[in-house]
């Protein structure tokens, strides 16, 4: 399915070219009005590059901007292959390097928030998996994540306290009990928003409050 676009999160976003594992990425960064004390870098992956994903998909946008407001800087990025991004699809492999190359060379410290949709929380969840010592994120974020296409990794036990996985009830590309499936073994709970479908068309605001309380609760909890 074609991925929906949506408007750029601000009208100050920074974009640049960085070296990847398979050449040039492309890379666009918000930064908030008021950085907020205790805040870093989001790093926010975008859906299936094969099906229109990029990092303008307008659930990255809405993922992004959450952050944002919440005093984060958001960094998405589009994959190799994907707009200015140089390489191929390469069914998630090369991916995660892309996600470990963008962190490496844009927080390479400090505090760190990580949020995906759809192929992108594969690639989170797996890039999770290979992080840094000491580099574990204090936010999770994972939005319509692809279980039913994808050998979705468990998230680290330590992760779930700070992890927010949300889903449509009504998800026509990822089915819900597939999330469910790959979710109960983990004790991991699930936020399913009724009525609404894989793009959360006409329920992206809901979709930045959650993140956003979210986001509130974790700094709250000094997680």
């Amino acid at each position: 399915m074609p991925e929906a676009r949506g408007s750029t999160v601000n009208a100050h976003t920074e974009t640049l070219l960085i070296d990847g594992p398979a050449g040039m990425l492309e890379v666009a960064l918000d930064r908030p009005a008021e950085p907020r004390a205790g805040a870093g870098v989001a790093l926010i992956a975008h859906p299936h590059p094969l099906y229109g994903g990029t990092l303008h998909n307008k659930v990255v946008q809405t993922l992004a901007r959450a952050h944002v407001q919440c005093g984060w800087t958001a960094v998405r990025f589009n994959f190799r292959g994907v707009g200015r991004s140089e390489g191929v699809y390469d069914e998630g492999r090369g991916e995660t390097l892309d996600w470990l190359a963008v962190l490496e060379r844009l927080a390479p410290q400090g505090p760190l928030a990580v949020a995906g949709f759809s192929f992108g929380a594969f690639v989170t969840a797996e890039a999770l998996r290979h992080l840094p010592a000491g580099r574990a994120p204090s936010s999770v974020v994972l939005v319509g994540a692809a279980a039913s296409r994808f050998a979705l990794p468990p998230l680290a036990e330590e992760l779930h306290e700070r992890a927010l996985v949300i889903h449509g009830e009504q998800d026509d590309t990822v089915a819900l009990s597939a999330v469910m499936d790959w979710a109960r073994p983990q004790s991991l709970p699930v936020t399913v928003v009724p009525g609404v479908e894989h793009f959360f068309h006409g329920r992206l605001p809901l979709l930045r409050a959650l993140v956003q309380r979210h986001l509130r609760a974790c700094d709250g909890a000094g997680l």
